[in-house]
């Protein structure tokens, strides 16, 4: 399915070369505040052809809105917002058919939908689908900071090089600020340069390089989520896994609180000097039972290696049923993680606000 939300719903539609990708929009009261500004620079993170660290595939990513806002605010009916694509090659996609690429989604989706599977740039299961959920994330973080909530994200590691981890316990919000301004959000500079280098040396190789995004949310309250199947991992968890590249997630200390004891690993409350209750640790990663613990929220994204590579690989021919070899065309991030920074961070915006919003009389969190 290609709807999220429970109060308010988001469904991503279009494929990579379709005429246009976009998102529907529906439960923002009358009167929601649109700010193009925000939006455009949200999507000019995100957008492709900016760097040699990403596809050369050219979009603007302009974003129109053909309903449901007026003047810049809604209006109460469904909003609805458009994205043309102006770059499209879909004749790199013409050697491929019958032959599914190594971890694309094209031998599952050519036995789910047959002939009628687009293939061209991977149709709706390619990466191009999160600059919808970039403009409903961009909406979401406006409103959320609005409210002293504020979400920023950065690439954790790219292979085996790693960056400074948020701090577990501190809110760091200036470090949030800034981070979400970068293209390439790192929190220590000199290591962007060596991410930059392993990303390139890869490309040069006709390879990819896979990488960890790590997000941090601040200025949530105490108690916001649900026990069982409705908590706060729960939702950011399944907006999270619509980015096609992610294959992981972890909240707080993650797999690494496995090897702990539960003296090392829980988490002792005290009061602070303004009288606010916190942990000294934060290795539940602001989250326990479903539910907020007023501390920072934190959680990593485990982000594949781009599966278009060019260089040989094995496969199939599904017309001949014999086994062969395959060359894939095309532009391509050599290294999907700096790109999805971005989404991961706006994709969370939408999971908070639409989870703050099931707690919450909507139009008090929205006005």
């Amino acid at each position: 399915m290609n709807t999220f939300g429970e109060n308010i719903k988001l469904t991503v539609f279009g494929q990579s070369h379709a005429a246009c990708i976009g998102a529907v929009i529906d439960g923002l009261p009358a009167g929601t505040p649109i700010d193009m500004e925000y939006i455009d620079n949200i999507m000019k993170l995100r957008a492709p052809g900016q760097s040699r660290l990403a596809t050369k595939r050219k979009e603007p990513d302009k974003v129109e809105f053909i309903s449901g806002v007026v003047d810049r605010k809604t209006v109460g009916a469904s909003v609805c917002a458009v994205i043309y694509n102006s770059d499209t090659h879909s004749s790199d996609y013409s050697n491929l058919l019958n032959k599914p690429r190594p971890s694309h989604a094209d031998y599952p989706a050519m036995i789910r939908y047959g002939k009628n599977y687009d293939l061209r740039g991977g149709g709706q299961f390619s990466g191009r689908l999160t600059a919808p959920l970039c403009i409903a994330g961009a909406i979401a973080l406006y409103l959320l900071e609005k409210k002293g909530i504020f979400i920023a994200s950065h690439v954790l590691s790219v292979g085996k090089i790693s960056d400074v981890p948020f701090s577990p316990t501190d809110d760091e919000c200036e470090l949030l600020k800034n981070l979400s301004q970068m293209s390439f959000a790192v929190i220590d500079s000199e290591v962007k340069e060596k991410m930059s280098e392993e990303i390139l040396e890869a490309s040069k190789r006709l390879d990819s390089v896979g990488g960890v995004i790590e997000c941090k949310v601040i200025g949530l309250p105490a108690g916001v989520g649900e026990p069982m199947f409705g908590g706060m991992e729960n939702a950011i968890s399944k907006i999270i896994f619509g980015i096609p590249a992610v294959k992981g997630i972890e909240f707080g200390a993650g797999f690494e609180g496995s090897k702990m004891y539960g003296s090392q690993y829980n988490d002792s409350y005290y009061y602070d000097n303004d009288g606010k209750i916190r942990t000294y640790t934060n290795n539940t990663g602001g989250i326990c039972g479903g539910m907020t613990t007023g501390m920072p929220l934190i959680f990593r994204a485990a982000v594949k290696p781009t599966p278009s590579i060019a260089s040989v690989q094995k496969t199939v021919d599904l017309s001949k049923n014999e086994n062969t070899e395959i060359q894939i065309n095309g532009r391509h991030d050599p290294c999907i993680a700096v790109r999805a920074c971005t989404v991961v961070r706006a994709a969370a915006a939408f999971a908070v606000l639409d989870m703050l919003c099931a707690q919450n009389d909507i139009n008090n969190i929205l006005k």
